[in-house]
């Protein structure tokens, strides 16, 4: 038996965020981070991390992680959902610069691909992040199946995806909103939206929990998202969504330290919510939004609708939470009704996410 390179050592997560082995490897996290993007916009907190990185009824998570000179430089993450995608796991490896070259990487990915092949998991996805520094119409770029968006060949993590056997299947716009800069020029939008809804739509919110009259109708959007959104080639599962998922996501969410801030429009003959769009805060990133979901339901569409609820949400953050300076967001790059819509918002590129898929035989 090949003895491996590095010892790879399993994440054992803590009741609280407190263990030093948790803490250490959120560290890395918030390192890796800065080295991409020069702040911490994209990093979770160690409440968010704590939820997320432990088990639930829906998927399991695995971590691990390899020590260098007495500090944490690299780790990996395996996520399998329990109840849709049982081919498919979501693998995830990452090493601080300094010590990249050294095989840590390529230890700790085997590693990772080795533990969802034994549970017959044989869709292997993954991601890569890149700022928006590079031309995109330069030559040396991979492009995704879908034809849309495109990554710098010579980028580590793209380089390190293909050798892999990963196949680059979509591209994901990474988009930041300036709201004081935009802060006065939403009303013109609002009111074109709103003469384009008529009177067929009424526009609802609520904060962290949907009223109990609305919950049903909310799962059917929620399951929607896996099906409406473009997912380029990757291979997803329809969700089945009910309203004990609903709650269930909600309290994780209220558990991770967020506020959330749902918007909705809801069709007034039949009652059906027609769309949805959730906005996320923390009080120890008072500076950040993050715009999550968004909605419309196909029988809905062409009726402004996922303008309305994003302005609706825009207007909340504004009057309740006036600290925030910036919104984050992420589209599909093909997805052009939706990027329109926040291009129109005022948010701009600030980078690109790589999504990878890679089938391996059972």
């Amino acid at each position: 038996m090949t003895t491996a390179p590095y010892l790879i050592e399993p994440l054992v997560i803590p009741a609280a965020a407190d263990s030093a082995d948790f803490l250490a490897v959120g560290e890395l996290c918030d390192a890796l981070t800065l080295e991409t993007w020069g702040n911490l916009d994209r990093s979770a907190t160690p409440a968010a991390r704590l939820q997320g990185w432990r088990d639930n009824a829906y998927r399991t998570v695995r971590l691990f992680f390899v020590r260098q000179e007495g500090r944490v430089v690299g780790s990996s993450w395996i996520r399998c959902d329990a109840q849709e995608n049982l081919r498919c796991a979501l693998v995830h490896v990452q090493v601080l610069n300094e010590f990249t070259g050294r095989g840590i990487g390529r230890t700790l990915l085997k590693h990772a691909e080795a533990l969802v092949h034994a549970e017959g998991r044989t869709i292997l996805q993954s991601f890569t992040e890149h700022p928006a520094d590079f031309d995109a119409d330069a030559p040396g770029l991979v492009r995704p199946a879908t034809g849309t968006g495109a990554l710098p060949a010579v980028a580590r993590g793209v380089r390190f995806a293909l050798k892999a056997g990963y196949r680059l299947e979509q591209v994901e716009r990474f988009s930041v909103l300036n709201v004081p800069a935009y802060a006065g020029g939403w009303d013109a939008l609002e009111r074109e939206a709103l003469a384009k809804a008529g009177e067929e739509y009424e526009l609802l919110s609520w904060t962290d929990r949907c009223p109990d009259e609305h919950a049903e109708q909310l799962a059917v959007l929620m399951s929607r998202m896996s099906t409406d959104a473009p997912s380029g080639e990757l291979s997803y599962d329809a969700e089945r969504w009910d309203t004990a998922r609903v709650r269930h996501v909600e309290d994780t969410w209220k558990r991770a330290g967020m506020v959330s801030l749902v918007a909705a429009a809801r069709h007034r003959g039949s009652g059906e919510l027609a769309a949805y769009s959730v906005l996320q805060l923390t009080a120890s990133k008072p500076w950040l939004a993050d715009q999550d979901d968004t909605l419309v339901a196909a029988s809905h569409r062409g009726h402004r609708l996922g303008m309305l609820v994003k302005l609706l949400n825009i207007r909340r953050l504004r009057s309740g939470y006036p600290a925030v300076e910036r919104v984050v967001t992420f589209n599909a790059a093909e997805n052009d009704h939706m990027l329109a819509i926040n291009v129109s918002l005022g948010f701009r590129p600030a980078g690109y996410d790589g999504e990878w898929q890679r089938v391996v035989a059972a």
